[in-house]
Order: structure tokens, then sequence, then C-alpha cells
């Protein structure tokens, strides 16, 4: 699930240095009439772009992901125009907005270091251990995991050690709307402030941080399959089966109580998705120009809580375009 919020976003292909299978090939009939029932229940469970209109206005909205990809370049063929006819861009964050985040990260090291304890006191002994060989196979020393906020590690752990680079490169489809926008003098906003996950997860009670922990880290071959199982989606346009089958994974992948699993997933889901959408759809409306695009990770289009049905309660008229 981690991996789907991160990226938002071919039967045993290679994808980008990371080997793995689609998991979607591999699912029962059972899994995949889920699958189907939760698309029919999700709005909007499909599609990457999309206009909406409300009498002078029309907002451009386009799910993005994260990380690299040639498949990347036809689709930036057919939204460059878009982009420079907008009069605002949205995004996550912007350029100046990354690097204060930067600059702030630098100056207060309790907001991705744990200041008091560290990570092989709060866990046992096999915990630990397992957490360090993730760490490890992802270029991280273990001694410095030891001393990352639960929360953070898990982030950087739900990624497998394949793609690590590429989280570096910058070059996934919202940095490249951003630079065509910056080419054509276009106005970039971030769509919140940005230290605001950073804030949202380091005011979580410590257990729960590292009940979290626990639930983002596969072993490296199941991290490379929901990889590319994620991206794959994505290009399919499929954001609500890529949601569900990372769901599936952590049913699978975690001995615990299902109740518990479920709560858990539903409260990274409120944090990740629904709790951003509600405070994002109030500043794309308090927004004063007609013409909008707002470029944000793929999972924030869909879903009750998305933004493409929050603008349809406020009387848009939602297009599907081509992607």
């Amino acid at each position: 699930m981690l991996i789907s919020a991160l990226i938002a976003l071919l039967p045993q292909a290679l994808w980008a240095g990371c080997e793995g299978t689609d998991l979607r090939a591999g699912l029962s009939p059972a899994q995949q009439a889920a699958l189907t029932q939760a698309a029919e229940q999700t709005p909007f469970p499909e599609g990457n772009r999309w206009r909406a209109s409300r009498g002078d206005r029309v907002i451009d909205l386009v799910g993005t992901i994260h990380i690299p990809d040639p498949r990347l370049d036809p689709v930036m063929d057919r939204l460059t125009p878009n982009i420079e006819r907008a009069e605002r861009l949205f995004l996550e964050a912007n350029a100046e907005d990354r690097k204060a985040l930067e600059r702030n990260l630098a100056a207060d090291t309790s907001l991705l270091l744990l200041q008091e304890t560290s990570l092989p006191e709060l866990l046992a002994e096999d915990d630990w251990q397992a957490l360090a060989e993730a760490a490890r196979s992802r270029g991280i020393p273990p001694v410095m995991a030891a001393k990352m906020q639960p929360w953070y590690l898990s982030l950087v752990l739900a990624l497998p050690g394949c793609a690590m680079d590429l989280m570096k490169d910058g070059g996934g489809l919202d940095a490249r709307i951003e630079a065509v926008a910056t080419e054509a003098g276009v106005p970039r906003s971030s769509i919140e402030a940005y230290d605001t996950v950073f804030r949202v997860f380091n005011e979580e009670p410590l257990e729960e941080q590292l009940d979290m922990l626990r639930l983002g880290v596969f072993p490296e071959a199941t991290g490379a399959d929901l990889l590319v199982t994620t991206v794959n989606g994505y290009f399919d346009e499929a954001h609500s089966d890529n949601w569900q089958v990372s769901r599936m994974m952590t049913f699978a992948h975690l001995d615990l109580p299902e109740a518990q699993t479920e709560a858990m997933l539903d409260e990274m889901e409120d944090k990740l998705l629904t709790d951003r959408n509600l405070a994002w759809i109030e500043v794309i409306e308090a927004a004063p120009e007609d013409r909008l695009m707002v470029a944000v990770g793929a999972a924030h289009l869909m879903g009750e809580s998305g933004l493409l049905n929050q603008l349809q309660r406020r009387g848009y008229s939602l297009e599907r375009l081509e992607f």
C-alpha cells in the first residue's frame, strides 16, 4: 500500500532495474472479483487525465507518477500545450518548497531522526535484524536506519532496493510538468505546506509509527513485484486496482489479526489521501485564476474523497482525456 501511495501510482517484466512480475496476472478468480467490485464502488476508479469545467473555469487534472519512465515521453507531448496555456500550476510541492524542506530538515534533525532512543531499543531483536537487512539491501547503513523516525524509515523501505536510485533521479511526471511550466512562465504553487506529511506522521505516537514500519517492509522480491505491478497499473490508468492489490499483499504479508491490519490500512489511507484531498480541494477552489492545471499523485484523483469526486460535487462537469 505504501508503494502505491509513493508511486501512485507485463508478466516477468524488467522495469527500470527492477525485475518482477505483475501480480495482477496471478490473482485468483475471487481476488479478481474483489478488484472488480471495489472498482464499481469507487468513484472515478480509472483515468490519469481529466478536465473539470464550471462556467468560465477550466481545471486540467493529471495524475502523476514520481519516478521516471520512457512511457512518459508521448504523455508529455500531449500535456505540453495545456501546461503552457495554464494560468497557474498546482503541484504537491514546487521546486522552491522542496528546497525549503531540505533546509528545514537540515536545521531540525528531529523531523527525521529519533532523539532519545533508537529502533534496536524499541523493537524485538528479530524485528530489528529484519529491518537492518532491509535497510542494508537499499544502501542504507543499519547504524543510520537505527536512528530514523519509524514512519520515515517505513516510507524509505516501502520501495525495493532496485528502485532506490530512481527516486533520486527526479524525472517523474510531476517534475517534467513543472519544468515545462517554468520555461513557459506559468506560476507554480504547492497545494499544501511542504512539511505537511512530516507533521502528520511525527504527531503519531511512537507505537503507531512502529506499526506503520511493520506494515511497509516487504521482502525484496515482493517489493519488486509490487513496484512493477504499480507502475504497470499506473500506465493502465487503473488506480483502484493498484490500491486494492497493494492492500491484498499487505494482508498476506502481515502476521496480524485481520481487524488490526484493516484498521492500520484505513488509517494510512486517511492520512495519505483522504485528509489531504479534502484540504487540497479548498486550495483549488480558492485560486483566483480561471485556467488551472493540477498535477498530483494519481491516487489522489480516485475515490469518495478524491479530487474528481469533490469537484463533481461542487458543480463541475468532468471529461476524461487521452493520457
